[in-house]
Protein backbone atom coordinates (compact mmCIF):
# COMPACT_ATOMS: atom_id res chain seq x y z
CA UNK A 1 0.00 0.00 0.00
CA UNK A 2 1.65 3.40 -0.90
CA UNK A 3 2.25 6.29 1.81
CA UNK A 4 -1.12 8.28 0.36
CA UNK A 5 -3.00 5.42 0.08
CA UNK A 6 -1.91 4.00 3.87
CA UNK A 7 -2.61 7.79 5.20
CA UNK A 8 -5.97 7.80 4.35
CA UNK A 9 -6.62 3.99 5.54
CA UNK A 10 -5.31 4.78 8.46
CA UNK A 11 -6.93 8.20 9.19
CA UNK A 12 -10.34 6.91 7.53
CA UNK A 13 -10.53 2.99 9.96
CA UNK A 14 -9.89 5.17 12.63
CA UNK A 15 -12.00 7.69 12.17
CA UNK A 16 -14.61 5.25 11.66
CA UNK A 17 -14.42 3.06 14.58
CA UNK A 18 -14.64 6.06 16.81
CA UNK A 19 -17.86 7.24 15.06
CA UNK A 20 -19.11 3.67 15.36
CA UNK A 21 -18.64 3.73 19.42
CA UNK A 22 -19.76 7.20 19.34
CA UNK A 23 -22.72 6.73 18.24
CA UNK A 24 -23.36 3.12 20.16
CA UNK A 25 -22.39 5.74 23.08
CA UNK A 26 -25.06 7.97 22.40
CA UNK A 27 -27.72 5.38 21.73
CA UNK A 28 -26.91 3.79 25.18
CA UNK A 29 -25.92 6.77 26.93
CA UNK A 30 -22.94 5.04 28.44
CA UNK A 31 -19.44 6.30 27.97
CA UNK A 32 -18.45 4.15 25.07
CA UNK A 33 -16.16 6.87 24.04
CA UNK A 34 -12.96 7.77 26.00
CA UNK A 35 -9.70 9.33 25.43
CA UNK A 36 -7.37 6.46 25.31
CA UNK A 37 -9.54 5.07 22.30
CA UNK A 38 -7.67 7.59 20.37
CA UNK A 39 -4.30 6.32 20.55
CA UNK A 40 -5.39 2.55 20.19
CA UNK A 41 -7.18 3.59 17.72
CA UNK A 42 -3.70 5.02 15.52
CA UNK A 43 -2.25 1.91 16.52
CA UNK A 44 -3.88 -0.79 15.37
CA UNK A 45 -4.39 0.76 11.98
CA UNK A 46 -1.06 2.51 11.56
CA UNK A 47 1.15 -0.64 12.96
CA UNK A 48 -0.87 -3.46 13.09
CA UNK A 49 2.09 -5.46 13.29
CA UNK A 50 3.68 -4.24 16.37
CA UNK A 51 3.09 -6.45 19.53
CA UNK A 52 1.41 -3.47 21.23
CA UNK A 53 -1.88 -3.27 18.79
CA UNK A 54 -3.13 -6.75 18.44
CA UNK A 55 -6.48 -7.71 20.06
CA UNK A 56 -5.08 -9.46 22.76
CA UNK A 57 -2.54 -6.91 24.49
CA UNK A 58 -4.83 -4.25 23.72
CA UNK A 59 -7.73 -5.77 25.76
CA UNK A 60 -5.72 -7.11 28.59
CA UNK A 61 -3.62 -3.95 28.53
CA UNK A 62 -6.67 -1.67 28.90
CA UNK A 63 -8.30 -4.43 31.55
CA UNK A 64 -5.16 -3.93 33.33
CA UNK A 65 -5.37 -0.31 33.34
CA UNK A 66 -8.88 -0.72 34.70
CA UNK A 67 -8.33 -2.60 37.52
CA UNK A 68 -5.10 -0.79 38.50
CA UNK A 69 -7.20 2.28 38.20
CA UNK A 70 -9.74 0.76 40.70
CA UNK A 71 -6.77 -0.53 43.21
CA UNK A 72 -5.45 2.87 43.40
CA UNK A 73 -8.71 4.27 44.00
CA UNK A 74 -9.20 1.80 46.55
CA UNK A 75 -5.53 2.02 48.18
CA UNK A 76 -6.62 6.12 48.52
CA UNK A 77 -10.03 6.06 49.49
CA UNK A 78 -11.56 7.39 46.35
CA UNK A 79 -13.52 5.19 44.88
CA UNK A 80 -16.19 7.68 45.44
CA UNK A 81 -14.36 10.73 45.53
CA UNK A 82 -14.90 13.49 42.40
CA UNK A 83 -12.44 13.56 40.02
CA UNK A 84 -10.53 16.62 41.06
CA UNK A 85 -8.11 17.60 37.68
CA UNK A 86 -7.73 21.50 38.83
CA UNK A 87 -6.75 20.80 42.68
CA UNK A 88 -5.18 17.35 43.00
CA UNK A 89 -4.45 16.44 46.17
CA UNK A 90 -1.87 14.08 47.36
CA UNK A 91 -4.25 10.81 47.15
CA UNK A 92 -5.13 11.30 44.16
CA UNK A 93 -1.32 12.18 43.10
CA UNK A 94 -0.81 8.80 44.75
CA UNK A 95 -3.81 6.69 43.07
CA UNK A 96 -2.92 7.79 39.96
CA UNK A 97 0.92 6.78 40.73
CA UNK A 98 0.09 3.67 41.92
CA UNK A 99 -1.96 3.12 38.98
CA UNK A 100 0.32 3.28 36.73
CA UNK A 101 2.71 1.77 37.92
CA UNK A 102 0.58 -1.60 38.71
CA UNK A 103 -0.28 -1.09 35.25
CA UNK A 104 2.93 -1.15 33.30
CA UNK A 105 4.05 -3.83 35.93
CA UNK A 106 0.85 -5.86 34.98
CA UNK A 107 1.57 -5.22 31.20
CA UNK A 108 5.66 -6.30 31.07
CA UNK A 109 4.64 -9.44 33.20
CA UNK A 110 2.06 -10.95 31.33
CA UNK A 111 3.81 -9.60 28.07
CA UNK A 112 1.10 -7.69 27.05
CA UNK A 113 2.36 -4.48 26.21
CA UNK A 114 -0.32 -1.36 25.29
CA UNK A 115 0.60 2.19 25.57
CA UNK A 116 -3.02 3.45 25.70
CA UNK A 117 -3.80 1.61 28.57
CA UNK A 118 -1.38 4.01 30.63
CA UNK A 119 -3.85 6.57 29.58
CA UNK A 120 -7.25 4.32 30.78
CA UNK A 121 -5.60 3.39 34.18
CA UNK A 122 -5.14 7.40 34.49
CA UNK A 123 -8.48 8.05 33.54
CA UNK A 124 -10.08 5.73 36.05
CA UNK A 125 -7.42 6.71 38.44
CA UNK A 126 -8.23 10.50 38.33
CA UNK A 127 -11.72 9.39 39.53
CA UNK A 128 -13.03 10.65 35.55
CA UNK A 129 -14.98 7.25 34.83
CA UNK A 130 -15.03 5.13 38.29
CA UNK A 131 -18.51 3.74 38.87
CA UNK A 132 -19.12 0.37 37.82
CA UNK A 133 -21.60 1.42 34.92
CA UNK A 134 -18.74 3.73 33.42
CA UNK A 135 -15.95 1.16 34.36
CA UNK A 136 -18.65 -1.92 32.10
CA UNK A 137 -18.81 0.80 29.69
CA UNK A 138 -14.81 1.51 29.09
CA UNK A 139 -14.61 -1.80 28.91
CA UNK A 140 -17.36 -2.15 26.39
CA UNK A 141 -15.81 0.31 24.29
CA UNK A 142 -12.26 -1.78 24.67
CA UNK A 143 -13.86 -4.77 23.08
CA UNK A 144 -15.27 -3.13 20.47
CA UNK A 145 -12.44 -1.00 19.23
CA UNK A 146 -10.83 -4.54 19.22
CA UNK A 147 -13.38 -6.56 17.01
CA UNK A 148 -13.85 -3.26 14.99
CA UNK A 149 -10.14 -3.40 14.42
CA UNK A 150 -9.68 -7.23 13.43
CA UNK A 151 -12.29 -6.96 11.28
CA UNK A 152 -11.66 -3.62 9.52
CA UNK A 153 -8.20 -5.07 9.21
CA UNK A 154 -9.34 -8.06 7.91
CA UNK A 155 -11.69 -6.77 5.18
CA UNK A 156 -9.21 -4.29 4.15
CA UNK A 157 -6.51 -7.19 3.53
CA UNK A 158 -4.16 -5.90 6.05
CA UNK A 159 -2.12 -8.96 8.12
CA UNK A 160 -3.44 -8.55 11.73
CA UNK A 161 -4.15 -11.23 14.00
CA UNK A 162 -7.52 -12.27 15.30
CA UNK A 163 -6.17 -12.38 19.00
CA UNK A 164 -2.50 -12.68 19.70
CA UNK A 165 0.61 -11.07 17.34
CA UNK A 166 3.32 -13.71 15.94
CA UNK A 167 5.92 -11.31 17.42
CA UNK A 168 4.36 -11.22 20.76
CA UNK A 169 7.13 -12.50 23.57
CA UNK A 170 5.81 -13.80 27.15
CA UNK A 171 7.61 -10.89 28.75
CA UNK A 172 8.97 -7.83 28.48
CA UNK A 173 13.03 -7.70 28.79
CA UNK A 174 14.68 -4.73 30.12
CA UNK A 175 17.83 -3.66 29.12
CA UNK A 176 20.65 -5.52 30.95
CA UNK A 177 17.90 -8.57 31.83
CA UNK A 178 18.72 -11.83 29.77
CA UNK A 179 16.55 -13.32 31.53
Amino acid sequence: MNRIRRTAYVALSAFGCIVFIGLCAILTGAPLLFPSLGPTAFLVFASPDAPGASPRNTVLGHLAGVLAGLTGLAATGLLTASPDLTHPSWARVGAAALALGVTCAAMAALGTPHPPAGATTLIIALGLLHTPSQILAVLIGVLLIALLAVLINKLFGVPYPWWRGVAETSAVVVSGDSG
